[in-house]
C-alpha cells in the first residue's frame, strides 16, 4: 500500500494511506497539495528565505467547509498543523514541517461596506487589498507597513502602522470574525458573542483555531495623506535622535515619526554619494489636512542638516506601499525586538552604537513611534497587552547569502542584549523569531493565565502550537 510520511503533533513519524488523502480531496472544494504534485515548491516557500520547509500536505482551502475538514483529518491524525494567510511572519510558522498546512492564501476578497464604514476580510488578504478597496471610499483601518503582509497574522498578532496612534491596533479594530476551532466547529465571535474567544484573537496570534473571516471598523482616511521621509548623515545621529525623541514626546496622535538606522538605499532625492552610507531616516505620516501636516512635520526637517528629503502629499496607498521595495520576499531575515515605555539617553546611545555595526546593507534598527490611541485602552481589554510601549525597537538583520548567516544574526543578538537595559521586558509577537518561545509569557504579561485557560477550553490537545504557543492551562510550552 502506498503511504505518505508525516510529523505527529509529538514529532514522531508516522504513515498515512493515500486513500486517506483521496478521501480529503474529495470533501474539499480546494485542493490538496502533496510534494509529487505541480505547485508544491511555490506553495512551500515563506517570506523569509531563511527558513526551508518540507509539509506533507497543503490544503488549499476555499471556505469555511473546507478549513473544517482540514482540521478535523490534523486531529484525527494527530498531525502537526500550520495556518498560512500572507506567510510574512519572521519565525515562518505557516509552513509545518513534514505537517499539514492549511493554505488561505487564495481567499483574498475585501467588502467594503462605506454606509456602516466597516469591511469584511477574508483570511488570505494581504494589506493592499484591504487599503486599496477601503481607500476606494477614503476609508482605512490600522495595518502595517508592508503591503504584501497577511491581514490575518498581523491582527492576530496585534497589527501596528501609521494609523495606530490615532485609530488603535488592527486588533482593537476588529468588530467580529469567523472561526473555526480545533474539534472542527465554527463560531461567530464579536464583543457580545463568545466574548472571551474574541478576546483572546485580538492578540493571541494563531492559538484559538482558525479566522475564516474578519470584520474592521473603517476610518476616513485620506485618499491623500503627508506624508515621507527626511534623511541625515549618520554623523549627526546623536543630535537628531533626541530632537526626534524630544519631538515625539508631544506631537498629535494623528501624526507617526518612526526613526530608521541603516545604510542609505539609491533613493532618487539623495546625492549619489549618500547612497550606501549609514543615515538616520524619519518616516512620517500624518492622518488629517495635508496643511496641517506640513505645518506639523516642519520641527523635523530641522532637526539638523538634512541629506535630502521627500515629503508632501501623495495617495495613502502609495505610502502603504512605499517599503515593499526594502522587504520584498526571498532574503534572509532574522529579527530581535523589545518594547520601550521611554527612550532616554542612554537608550539613545546604545541605539546609535549598534547601528555603527550594521553588518551588511540591508541590516537595519528602526524604531516605530506608538502610545495615542493604542495606549489608551486598559491592558487587559484584550490579549495584546503591550500598552505601555511607547516605542518599539526591532533589529532588523536581513541579508541574500547563507555565508553571512553568523554574522548578520549576532549583530541582532549583541544589539538586542545591549538594548535590554532600556527595555519594559515584554515584546511584540509578531517580530518573534522562531528561537524566541521563552519570550511569549513576558509578551502577553498580565494576560497570559485567562489566554490559558481559553485554549484549555477550545484547544486542550494544543492542536494549534505552530505559533508563538500558549499550551491550555497548567501545560508546558509545546515543541
Amino acid at each position: 500500500m502506498k503511504t505518505l510520511t508525516y510529523q505527529t503533533l509529538e514529532g514522531d513519524q508516522q504513515s498515512l494511506p493515500l486513500e486517506a488523502i483521496d478521501r480529503l480531496r474529495a470533501a474539499l472544494q480546494g485542493s490538496v497539495v502533496t510534494p509529487d504534485d505541480a505547485g508544491y515548491e511555490m506553495l512551500r516557500q515563506l517570506w523569509n528565505g531563511m527558513l526551508d520547509r518540507h509539509p506533507a500536505l497543503i490544503t488549499r482551502c476555499l471556505g469555511a467547509n473546507d478549513v473544517a475538514q482540514a482540521i478535523d483529518f490534523a486531529r484525527e491524525h494527530a498531525m502537526r498543523l500550520s495556518v498560512r494567510g500572507g506567510g510574512h511572519h519572521i519565525a515562518g510558522n505557516a509552513i509545518a514541517e513534514q505537517g499539514m498546512t492549511i493554505d488561505l492564501s487564495a481567499l483574498r476578497n475585501v467588502r467594503i461596506d462605506p454606509r456602516r464604514r466597516t469591511a469584511r476580510v477574508d483570511p488570505g488578504a494581504l494589506l493592499g487589498d484591504l487599503d486599496r478597496e477601503a481607500q476606494a471610499f477614503g476609508l482605512a483601518t490600522p495595518l502595517g507597513i508592508n503591503s504584501t503582509t497577511g491581514v490575518a497574522g498581523l491582527c492576530l498578532g496585534g497589527g501596528f502602522g501609521w494609523l495606530t496612534r490615532c485609530h488603535g491596533l488592527t486588533a482593537d479594530n476588529l468588530l467580529s470574525a469567523d472561526i473555526v476551532t480545533a474539534d472542527g466547529q465554527r463560531h461567530w465571535v464579536s464583543s457580545s458573542e463568545e466574548p472571551d474567544l474574541f478576546w483572546a484573537i485580538r492578540g493571541g496570534g494563531g492559538n484559538f483555531g482558525v479566522v475564516t473571516s474578519f470584520e474592521f471598523q473603517l476610518h476616513p482616511v485620506g485618499p491623500e495623506v503627508y506624508a515621507g521621509l527626511v534623511v541625515y548623515s549618520f554623523d549627526q545621529a546623536e543630535r537628531v535622535m533626541r530632537a526626534w525623541r524630544d519631538f515625539t514626546q508631544s506631537a498629535p496622535d494623528e501624526l507617526s515619526v518612526w526613526a530608521v538606522l541603516r545604510h542609505a538605499p539609491p533613493l532618487p532625492f539623495l546625492p549619489e554619494s549618500a547612497h550606501g552610507q549609514p543615515v538616520v531616516v524619519f518616516a512620517l505620516l500624518y492622518a488629517g489636512e495635508i496643511a496641517a501636516g506640513e505645518r506639523l512635520a516642519a520641527p523635523i526637517r530641522a532637526f539638523g542638516t538634512p541629506l535630502g528629503e521627500h515629503l508632501g502629499a501623495q495617495p495613502y496607498t502609495a505610502f502603504q506601499s512605499a517599503f515593499d521595495p526594502l522587504l520584498t520576499p526571498g532574503a534572509r531575515n532574522y529579527w530581535k525586538s523589545h518594547d520601550f515605555a521611554r527612550v532616554d539617553d542612554d537608550a539613545l546611545a546604545a541605539l546609535i552604537r549598534a547601528a555603527e555595526t550594521l553588518p551588511g546593507p540591508e541590516c537595519e534598527i528602526f524604531v516605530a513611534q506608538l502610545g495615542g490611541a493604542m495606549a489608551r485602552v486598559e491592558p487587559t481589554a484584550t490579549a495584546y497587552a503591550g500598552r505601555n510601549a511607547t516605542y518599539v525597537v526591532n533589529v532588523h538583520g536581513r541579508w541574500q547569502a547563507a555565508k553571512d548567516d553568523a554574522c548578520c544574526r549576532d549583530w541582532a543578538r549583541q544589539a538586542f542584549t545591549s538594548l535590554a537595559p532600556f527595555a519594559t521586558g515584554g515584546g511584540y509577537v509578531n517580530f518573534l523569531t522562531e528561537d524566541e518561545g521563552d519570550r511569549v509569557v513576558a509578551a502577553y504579561g498580565i494576560n497570559f493565565a485567562r489566554l490559558q485557560a481559553i485554549k484549555q477550553q477550545v484547544d486542550p490537545g494544543n492542536l494549534f502550537r505552530m505559533n508563538l504557543n500558549i499550551p491550555p492551562q497548567a501545560g508546558e510550552v509545546a515543541a
